[in-house]
């Protein structure tokens, strides 16, 4: 494949090999001068749709060619982007966010990678990190799941799946569906806190907390439009016993000492203090 004579308009032309570019989320005021000066110097962009990448191309005043690449690109297309990836610039971006967080690309990395092509990233706006920090849910521990299923019995299937495990859980939902989750939650996952984190970065973003009832409820009554993430926060310890050390041993196994004294204490109102002095003795036996 020949290499296309560089265009002395868009300055010195990028180093061979795939860039994965963030792209702002709703908000451009969040696109990074880096991400800009790529896709103005790139060869080619590999985006979901055209039309969406090209109002962010306008906004930055770039016009680099772009070549579609979704879900339903074909393997012939996949090869023919590592190939040039080889030889010149290409910027791959999904239609708001980082690529690859419940979108197309990995196949695409991985593949470049095998094939020797350089591979860069360029970090920026993730709905699934803006959402877990404007949430206020515990964050040192997550698992970020994708999109729920459509069907009910899939949805319950993964819902138990992941019901034990001790971290918050995030989850991409749209407006239709969000009720319908909402009470899947609150069917499965009694107790456990719940945020819903939707329009991020734009005019009328917003965040509500509490449990899934009240919040299916909520949006019964005024139905969610935008681009939702729906969070989860971690199951609260249960036992068929009151006793402190029970309940500590077992949020010991997944957290330090000082979480597992704080959620305890938040379980059954005891000192946390107290509760924490436990668990050091505990994990030191």
């Amino acid at each position: 494949m020949n290499t296309p004579t560089p265009d002395p308009s868009r300055g010195e032309p990028l180093e061979p090999g795939l860039y994965i570019v963030a792209t702002p989320i709703g908000n451009l005021g969040d696109v990074t001068k880096r991400a800009i000066d790529v896709l103005k110097r790139a060869d080619l962009i590999a985006c979901e749709d055209t039309r969406v990448t090209g109002k962010l191309l306008k906004a930055v005043g770039a016009d680099t060619r772009m070549q579609r690449y979704d879900d339903h690109a074909s393997d012939n297309v996949r090869a023919r982007l590592v190939e040039r990836s080889c030889t010149e610039a290409v910027a791959l971006v999904s239609d708001a966010g980082t690529p690859l967080v419940s979108d197309p690309g990995y196949r695409l990395v991985r593949e470049a990678r095998q094939a020797g092509a350089s591979i860069t990233t360029l970090p920026g706006a993730c709905a699934a990190i803006a959402a877990l920090t404007l949430s206020g849910l515990p964050n040192d521990r997550f698992l970020f799941a994708g999109f729920l299923p459509v069907k009910d019995k899939a949805r319950r299937d993964m819902l138990a799946d992941l019901g034990s495990i001790a971290a918050t859980i995030v989850f991409y939902e749209t407006g239709p569906r969000l009720e319908r989750s909402l009470r899947a939650l609150a069917e499965l996952w009694p107790g456990r806190e719940v945020a819903v984190a939707r329009e991020l970065t734009k005019l009328h973003e917003e965040c509500r907390t509490g449990d899934a009832l009240t919040l299916a409820e909520h949006y019964a009554a005024h139905p969610a439009k935008g681009e939702i993430v729906l969070l989860v926060g971690p199951p609260v310890p249960t036992a068929n016993t009151h006793d402190p050390d029970v309940l500590l041993r077992d949020a010991l196994s997944t957290m330090s000492a000082s979480k597992a004294a704080g959620m305890v204490a938040k379980a059954t109102g005891l000192d946390r203090k107290a509760l924490y002095a436990r668990a050091v003795e505990l994990t030191a036996r």
